[in-house]
Parts: C-alpha cells; structure tokens; sequence
C-alpha cells in the first residue's frame, strides 16, 4: 500500500482522497477499505479503470427508490470513468436466490428473465448512462459448464462455510427444507466474478454472503480479490420495512411526478436524513448543511421534505416538472383546493348507494370494514365535503368527487 502511494504525485493523492470520499459516502460495509483506496491508488496511478460489478436477478422489473441506492453508488464510479459490469444472472435466475427467504423460490422462466431484463435495462437508464455499461448475461458461461467442473467448484467451499447463511440456518431450526441446488446460487454467483475479473462488486447488506463468494473463489483460482462494497437497505414509507413493491411502501422510479411527490412528502422525518444521503444527487457537503440545519431548527422538516420532494422528482422528471408537482401538491394539500385533472372513472351502477359499497367499488379501499374505518377517521370527502356517516347513501351524479386520504381522488364519470 505505501508503495504504490509513495509513487503518487500531489495532485494523484488529492484524486484519489476525493473518489474514495465519495465511494465511502452512505456505505454499510466495505471489505476491506484498504484494499479499496489501494485499487483507487493504482487505478490513478496507471490511468487504469477499475471494473466494478453489480449482480442482477431478475425476478421483480419494477425498479423504486430503494434500488437507486446502489445504482446511484455506480453511478459515482461511472462518472469517475469506472467499468461499470451490469451482470443479469439469466442462468441463476432460474434457480432463484434464497436470500432472506424462509423457502425456495419459484424458478423463472427464460421469457420472465428477458422480459425482467429489458425492463431493468430501460429504468437503470434514468439513473446511469446505459452506453457506457457492459452488460453481462451468465448463461454465457455458467450454461457451458461441464458436471465435472460442477464438482471441482464445489470442491473449492465446504459446507460448512455454505451454512454460515443466516436464511439457510434459520430454515434449518424451523425444520424447513433446502434443497441442493440452493447451495449452488452463491456458488455461481461467485464464478461469476471471477470469468469478469472484478475488482469490486456492490451490493445490498442482504447480499453480504453472496458478494464475499466472489472474494472466495477469486482466491481459490489465483486471481486477485474483489472488494465487497455493501450498501444499506432503505425503508420504505412505512418507516420499519425495506421499501419493496409487495408491501406498498414504495416510490416507483416511473411513477408521476405528482404522485412522486405526494408519496415523498409521506417519508418519515426520522428517514429525511438517510433519503437525501442515499437517493438524491447532493454532494456530500450539501447533505451535511441539511442536517445541520434540521439540527438547529432553522430548517422546518416539512420545508426539508419539500425539497426532498422536489429533489426527487427533478431526477426523474426534471425541473418543471418538479416546480409544478409542488405548485399542485401545495395548492391540493395545503390550501384545500381540489387539483384541475384527476383520475376519471365511469360509472354504470345504480344511481343510489352506501358510501361503504362505492369506496370498495371504486377500488379506492380494499373492503367495507376499512372503508368504514376511514369514514370514522374523518378521511373521507365527496365534493370536498368530509363524511361522517357511515350510512350515508350518495347519490351518483355526474363529475361527483370522492376522495380517500391525501392522495387518493377520483371524479365519476355516469354513463
């Protein structure tokens, strides 16, 4: 290590200080930080760039807040003028990762992982420059393997090893099976780096035990190590659970400005922090300034929500659109006005009905006992009218407005 920084010029040191404070940035785990800043060192010094690696399962296309974290972390690599090695596991997706899962999961078909791939592709692109990645599919080596290179992989890990995964030794004290071909996921995930020779290779905290296979078995065959850079799950709008599409906690990175900016004003205050670290485009002294500010109280939480908001909204929309997200959501939310466009539905019931049986009908809550605990709740208007009867029978007319909570509004349209 001081070898290779003792050849360094000034200005190369400086560099090098600069890419690895923002490497560091929002980051759980790097393993090892020394081995980091030294690929860093002698990227700099050689005028080499360094390849770096993110694995990609294809089992859920739809891609929200909480897979920018690591993609905005490549991104930082990329704009240094890093390899950025995008690799869609097309063979181990068939398999299924058991990470965090309590059985195996549903092997997919080839048609789901190309159909989820191209979906990835299309959405990463809002986030890095889709020109400058390779892009990687694992069939192309993992499908060319003989059963007797199988076995002489496998004869490079013991079980024991395998079993330090924590979902694999909880399935086992719940006497829930695993069956063989599982052990195999983090085999080839770990062939996978060394075929792409990386040296480094990101991930979710979730993901700890397979990127460190790619560390292991890059030894193994006399390679040089790859580092692990671990990034921090983020939770989703309900404050607690990682953001995930299945428990509704998500901001989707294709959804509308205005719902975009809706649901970021939901964030928790106790999250503001953590979200303008992990998501937003801020330098680093920027994000601290916030903080800071939170701190003293010269900046209000909901002003700061606001331009996280709004901050969110500009990466994926852009300024306009972001200005009038903001301009609708304060006009809507804050002054009461109802928005001049909404959601249209038609109308070809009876004119006469429950106000429990229109909100399920609607769609607008999922069935009547909710529905009746929203009305006691006091979150639920027609025609910006707050209403307070359960009972109540509404009359369907043209253009009636029915709203449930902030974001939820509808305008019936009679057929």
């Amino acid at each position: 290590m001081n070898e290779v920084m003792n050849q360094l010029s000034k200005k190369q040191l400086q560099e090098v200080k600069r890419q690895m404070d923002l490497y560091v940035q929002g980051v759980a785990d790097i393993i090892p930080t020394e081995e980091l800043e030294l690929k860093v060192a002698r990227s700099v010094l050689e005028n080499r760039p360094l390849k770096i690696k993110l694995g990609l399962d294809p089992s859920a296309p739809d891609v929200h807040l909480g897979h920018t974290v690591v993609l905005k972390k490549l991104k930082q690599f990329q704009d240094n003028g890093h390899i950025i090695q995008l690799l869609i596991g097309d063979f181990t997706g068939k398999i299924g990762d058991p990470t965090g899962k309590s059985v195996a999961r549903k092997p997919l078909t080839t048609e789901e992982v190309e159909h989820n791939a191209k979906t990835y592709f299309e959405q990463f692109g809002k986030v890095v420059d889709m020109e400058k990645v390779e892009l990687h599919y694992n069939s192309t080596w993992l499908s060319k393997l003989s059963f007797e290179d199988v076995i002489q992989l496998a004869g490079k890990i013991t079980v024991a090893r395998l079993m330090e995964r924590d979902d694999f030794e909880e399935r086992i004290a719940w006497g829930k099976p695993i069956s063989l071909h599982e052990f195999f996921y983090p085999l080839m995930q770990g062939y996978d780096s060394v075929v792409l020779a990386c040296d480094i290779e990101l991930g979710g905290t979730d993901q700890h035990f397979n990127v460190l296979m790619g560390r292991h078995f890059q030894e193994k065959l006399g390679k040089e190590k790859q580092v692990a850079l671990l990034m921090p799950l983020l939770e989703g709008l309900d404050g607690t659970e990682k953001m995930s599409k299945s428990k509704k906690n998500y901001i989707g990175i294709d959804e509308s400005p205005d719902d975009m900016y809706g649901k970021s004003m939901s964030i928790p205050d106790k999250l503001m922090d953590k979200y303008f670290e992990l998501i937003t485009d801020f330098t680093p002294e920027q994000i601290q300034q916030i903080a800071n500010e939170l701190d003293s109280g010269a900046l209000h939480p909901r002003d700061a929500k606001m331009l996280l908001a709004k901050t969110i909204v500009r990466m994926y929309h852009g300024s306009e659109a972001a200005e009038n997200a903001e301009q609708r959501f304060v006009r809507v939310f804050q002054q009461g006005e109802l928005p001049e466009e909404m959601t249209e539905v038609e109308w070809k019931g009876v004119f006469k009905t429950s106000i429990v049986d229109l909100l399920v009908d609607l769609n607008l809550l999922k069935s009547k006992s909710e529905a009746r605990r929203m009305i006691e709740s006091r979150g639920v208007k027609i025609n910006n009218e707050k209403v307070e009867d359960i009972k109540l029978e509404v009359v369907i007319t043209d253009g009636l407005i029915l709203q449930v909570g902030k974001r939820k509004m509808v305008k019936i349209k009679t057929l």
